[in-house]
């Protein structure tokens, strides 16, 4: 028996309805992790954050993010070594949202020291808020705690 035209138009048109089924299931069952819960809110802000990179930048001294074996150590410049350093420190993981670390700011010799207990072994964002002297400051640095 010959199957007409007609038959196989309807059979191809099934076969795309239950592919297009098959991805709509696939993606509403994906994953999808978001830098932040609130874009309006943090874009009204940004030029918050861009004056702070501008006054991070016209430092005499450079604060820098580095890690050992057991924890990750932010030095802040040395003419913050007699002020009242305020502020946080958010380590942003793009691959998953659950990894992300968020801690206040203490200061013991200019630096603060974290533990790496608590941090996943991934490349992460490093953003440091933090206030001195009346003035905010932010600098931002990529960290992979891979190779560590």
């Amino acid at each position: 028996m010959k199957i007409g035209w007609g038959w196989k138009i309807g059979g191809l048109y099934g076969v795309f309805v239950v592919l297009i089924v098959g991805l709509v299931v696939a993606s509403s069952r994906q994953k999808i992790d978001l830098v932040s819960k609130d874009y309006y809110k943090d874009e009204i802000a940004y030029q918050g954050v861009l004056d702070a990179s501008k006054n991070q930048a016209n430092l005499a001294g450079e604060l820098s993010v580095h890690a050992n074996a057991s924890e990750v150590i932010i030095d802040f410049p040395a003419e913050f070594s007699k002020a009242d350093l305020k502020g946080d420190v958010n380590f942003y993981s793009a691959a998953n949202q659950d990894w992300d670390k968020n801690f206040t700011i203490t200061t013991s010799n200019n630096k603060l020291v974290i533990p790496r207990t608590g941090l996943m072994p991934t490349k992460y964002t490093v953003k440091v808020r933090y206030s001195a002297n009346g003035q905010n400051f932010y600098y931002e640095a990529e960290l992979n705690l891979h190779t560590s």
